[in-house]
């Protein structure tokens, strides 16, 4: 990723979501998986990955947002590790649209069936 990139954008991706098995406390948390998975192949140019606590959305599953200066934010749930492609394809189309507002249809299907939230960018006018 290249810092310089001028749509630069954050994903960041929740580390502490439930386990898949609350019985083994060894058991890795499907969070931290994601951002693993996500780590390993590979993000587009100008996004960066965040792993971050608790992002509030337990009972909707593994947890990733989007946000960039001036842009609206994302915060998207029901992932696994599998989804690693589709969310990177999701990311760099946020980063790509003016605004973060990537149209609807544009989106890929699961960003469209599980959006949890939807952010006015910090600099919105009031």
């Amino acid at each position: 990723m290249s810092a310089a990139h001028p749509g630069a954008v954050d994903l960041l991706v929740c580390t502490t979501c439930r386990r898949a098995d609350p019985a083994d406390p060894d058991a890795p948390r499907p969070g931290a998986l994601l951002h693993d998975a996500l780590a390993a192949n590979g993000l587009p140019e100008g996004v960066r990955l965040i792993a971050t606590d608790c992002l509030s959305n337990c009972t909707r599953g593994c947890t990733v947002a989007l946000r960039g200066p001036g842009r609206w934010s994302y915060v998207y749930g029901n992932l696994d590790p599998a989804q690693a492609p589709l969310i990177a394809e999701g990311a760099a189309l946020f980063r790509d649209a003016p605004g973060g507002l990537v149209p609807w249809r544009d989106r890929p299907e699961h960003f469209r069936k599980n959006c949890i939230a939807r952010i006015p960018p910090m600099e919105a006018p009031e």
